[in-house]
């Protein structure tokens, strides 16, 4: 149990330098339209998750999945939330009516 916990927590904290390094080099212009892409994507996580939660034996493993459930679904919508409001800033905007009083005036 003690070896299978350092490789974990080896492959824990080595994947975390990986991620740091990877999006550091990514250009501030583009890091919000990869990670809101790739937040939608992680649909895959909550399945995942939830088949984590279905076979779930003890207490301790039904709550780990159910927060698992939770997290993942929150990191889906969030994703979908940045998307939308990326996209809603390249929609074009009606022109501005002018209202009757300001006409009368000229």
């Amino acid at each position: 149990m003690g070896n299978a916990l350092l490789q974990y927590a080896t492959v824990l904290v080595l994947s975390i330098f990986v991620g740091i390094e990877v999006v550091s080099k990514v250009p501030s212009i583009l890091h919000t339209p990869l990670m809101s892409g790739s937040n939608a994507i992680h649909g895959v996580i909550i399945v995942g998750s939830m088949l984590v939660l279905g076979t779930a034996a003890t207490t301790t493993t039904e709550i780990l999945g159910f927060i698992a459930v939770i997290l993942a679904t929150l990191n889906v919508v969030g994703g979908f939330v940045v998307t939308d409001r990326m996209l809603q800033m390249f929609k074009s905007k009606a022109p501005v009516r002018k209202a009757k009083s300001d006409e009368e005036s000229k």
